[in-house]
C-alpha cells in the first residue's frame, strides 16, 4: 500500500503565502486596468466635449483643424477605447466638412472597424456612402449605402433619407432602373415620406411613376 504523504505545516504555510500574493498581485493589476479605463474615458470625455464647437456650421476653419488634430491624437494614443468609434466618426465628418473625402471616408470605416452599434454604426455607414459619392465613385456609393439600410426599416428615421439616398446613387451610377425601383419603394413603404414630392419629381425624370 502506497504511504499518503501528507503535507507539513511549512509546505501549507508556503502555499498559502504563495496563494495570497498571487491574489494580491491579481487584485492591483485589476485596479490598475480599472484606474486606466478610468482616465481613457476621461481622455475621450474632454477631446469630445472640446470639439463640440468645432462642428457647428459657424465653426471656423482653425477651430475645425484644431479639433481635427485633437482627434487624431487620442485616436492614436487610444484606438481600443469604448468611445473610439464616436471619435472616429466625428473625425469623419470634420474631414468630410474640409472636403477631404478619401481621408473622411477612412475615419469612417475606422468608426466600423472599432465596433460601431446601432444609429453609430447605420450613420458611419451612410458616412461612407457619402464620402464614396463625393469621390465619384457611385458603385461603392451603392454598396455603403445598401449596407447602411440593412437592419433598419420604415419604423426608423434614417430610413428614408438612405433610400433616397440610394436612389440618387443610382441615378448618378446610371443605373435608372434600379433607381425608378428605390423612389417606387420609398412611396410605397412611406406613404406619408417627407420628400413624396421630390420623389414624385425624380420619378417623372427617369420615366416612372
Amino acid at each position: 500500500m502506497t504511504p499518503v504523504i501528507v503535507p507539513s505545516r511549512r509546505t501549507l504555510v508556503a502555499l498559502a503565502v504563495g496563494l495570497l500574493l498571487v491574489l494580491v498581485a491579481g487584485g492591483a493589476a485589476w485596479f490598475w486596468l480599472a484606474a486606466e479605463r478610468s482616465r481613457v474615458m476621461a481622455a475621450y470625455a474632454d477631446v469630445l466635449g472640446r470639439i463640440a464647437p468645432a462642428q457647428r456650421p459657424q465653426a471656423t476653419p482653425e477651430a475645425r483643424a484644431a479639433a481635427t488634430r485633437d482627434l487624431e491624437a487620442i485616436l492614436t494614443r487610444y484606438p481600443s477605447a469604448a468611445a473610439a468609434p464616436q471619435a472616429a466618426y466625428d473625425l469623419g465628418n470634420l474631414r468630410y466638412d474640409a472636403t477631404q473625402y478619401p481621408a473622411a471616408r477612412a475615419a469612417y470605416e475606422v468608426a466600423l472597424a472599432r465596433g460601431a452599434t446601432g444609429t453609430l454604426r447605420t450613420l458611419a455607414q451612410a458616412g461612407v456612402g457619402y464620402a464614396r459619392e463625393a469621390e465619384g465613385d457611385f458603385l461603392k456609393a451603392i454598396d455603403a449605402y445598401r449596407l447602411a439600410l440593412a437592419g433598419v426599416g420604415p419604423g426608423d428615421f434614417y430610413y428614408e433619407a438612405l433610400l433616397a439616398d440610394l436612389g440618387r446613387a443610382q441615378e448618378l451610377a446610371e443605373q435608372k432602373a434600379d433607381a425608378i425601383a428605390t423612389y417606387q419603394r420609398i412611396l410605397k413603404e412611406l406613404p406619408q415620406a417627407r420628400r413624396a414630392e421630390e420623389i414624385r419629381a425624380r420619378l417623372r425624370g427617369l420615366g416612372g411613376s
